[in-house]
């Protein structure tokens, strides 16, 4: 292994890396490290792991290693830029990570083009008969049978997180840090969990933010469903106090409106611009995704008022940007090799019919008591790992954030999380999915002096939206 971390970078621009054309502007540089795919066979087949670097303009303390979450989420730009405009900037060289499989690494994960995801996604099956389930779980088995077409089969039985901590690891070694530091949101808990187990004597400093549970599924489907009930919930209080609320004005009434606004986008597309339509899944999609954060309530305002008048110009904008800012090709590999599978349907069905009943803003009115099998039934990898506790016995101080209405993430599972690591816990009263640098002082301050000077917070703070 000593070949990979000594190897020489070389640093140039980023225009020729998907995802990052425009970070030159910004002040970042981008390169890529080689990696094996296997670590098991280091002489073997490598992937080219492209990373982004924001050069500490102070007194440098080392450099400061990124994941946005996902699994699939791009790691150049976004969570790096934005903090290469906080005080941490100073001080560290900021590194962005497309994490192997990802954007502008190679190779990549390819299942579908986006064109032919845009297919699927505008012509579902909704038949929940004997017959619709079979043609439902036919397309999850040429899809399955697309990934291993199409992408590096060796690659796909090393996609996940424990191979992506050793691929950090690497870095870190590569960047001349004799420890790591880490900054990890959502998905990027999980990974700075397992680095945690992985290499805790290698750890400087970690901040995970909208923690997941170790012990638990990365999505929850259930628990997902809640948390975004609640969300919806807490935007319908907000909506219906409005003169413009597409919902009415009565709050124990906006789920029942939302649904009569979509379920009948499942025959009736309305159309939106540059030619596309919107249906029932691109609408009902684009509002979760606009649950993240509360400053984006007013455009769920907007589209659902578009779509009274029988357009869908905001939430098929929505849609289109937020499936390209999550490569769903690659989060499936990984969540297929890192969940529990569903291999019967009677387990799939009381799933199917728990989530229906924690989010009624999601549930299409077509349950019959048949559920299809999940793509991941049909997966032909064996799993990589399962939800479980980490071992991170002599691992230094680290802290988490977690955020009591967190849509995505329950809280409940950054308090575990905490516990498990003996982690600092901040806690953020708010229905936004992550808190960390978000620009409020109580959460802030207390992570930008324990990433540089490593004064950890108190064992528990609680913060509120200032």
């Amino acid at each position: 292994m000593d070949r990979y971390y000594h190897q020489r970078l070389a640093w140039g621009s980023c225009e020729s890396f998907s995802g990052a054309e425009e970070l030159d502007a910004h002040g970042f540089e981008c390169t890529r490290v080689t990696v094996p795919i296997d670590y098991a066979e280091p002489d073997g087949e490598t992937a080219q792991i492209a990373i982004s670097r924001h050069r500490a303009s102070g007194d440098r303390i080392g450099s400061l290693l990124t994941n946005p979450g996902g699994p699939g989420g791009p790691g150049l730009a976004g969570i790096p830029q934005l903090l290469a405009e906080t005080p941490l900037a100073e001080r560290f060289d900021v590194i962005g990570v497309d994490v192997r499989g990802l954007g502008a690494s190679t190779p990549k994960v390819t299942c579908r083009t986006p064109e032919e995801h845009r297919a699927h996604r505008e012509d579902p099956v909704w038949d929940r008969s004997p017959i619709g389930i079979a043609q439902t779980e036919k397309r999850f088995r040429d899809y399955v049978a697309d990934c291993v077409r199409r992408t590096d089969p060796k690659l796909l039985a090393h996609i996940g997180t424990a191979d992506v901590a050793r691929d950090f690891d690497v870095i870190r070694g590569v960047l001349g840090d004799e420890k790591l530091t880490y900054f990890g949101g959502s998905y990027g808990s999980r990974l700075g969990s397992t680095i945690a187990e992985t290499y805790p004597d290698r750890v400087r400093a970690m901040v995970l933010d909208a923690a997941i549970d170790p012990t638990a599924t990365m999505l929850d489907p259930v628990a997902m469903a809640t948390g975004f009930q609640n969300a919806f919930n807490a935007y319908a209080a907000d909506c219906t106090r409005s003169p413009d609320c597409p919902l009415g004005t009565d709050p124990s009434r906006a789920t029942a409106e939302f649904r009569a606004l979509t379920i009948p986008l499942q025959n009736q597309p309305v159309p939106a611009a540059d030619g596309k339509n919107l249906g029932y899944l691109g609408a009902t999609g684009a509002v979760l995704n606009l649950l993240y954060q509360p400053s984006l309530w007013p455009v769920i305002t907007k589209g659902l008022n578009q779509l009274r008048k029988g357009r869908g110009d905001a939430l098929a904008g929505v849609t289109e940007f937020f499936e390209s800012s999550v490569e769903r090709d690659l989060q499936q590999a990984v969540l297929c090799g890192e969940e529990p599978r569903i291999t019967d349907h009677v387990t799939a069905t009381v799933l199917d019919l728990r989530t229906r009943a924690a989010a009624p803003i999601t549930d299409d009115g077509r349950a019959t008591g048949l559920t299809p099998l999940p793509v991941c039934a049909f997966w032909p990898f064996p799993p990589f790992s399962q939800p479980h506790v980490p071992n991170t016995a002599g691992l230094p101080k680290t802290v988490v954030v977690a955020t009591t209405g967190d849509p995505a993430t329950p809280y409940a599972g950054g308090r575990n999380l905490a516990r498990y690591l003996d982690a600092a816990l901040i806690t953020y009263e708010g229905t936004q999915h992550g808190a960390a640098f978000r620009g409020t002082a109580c959460v802030d301050e207390p992570l930008i002096r324990y990433l540089t000077d490593l004064t950890p917070p108190p064992a528990e703070t609680t913060c509120s939206p200032s």
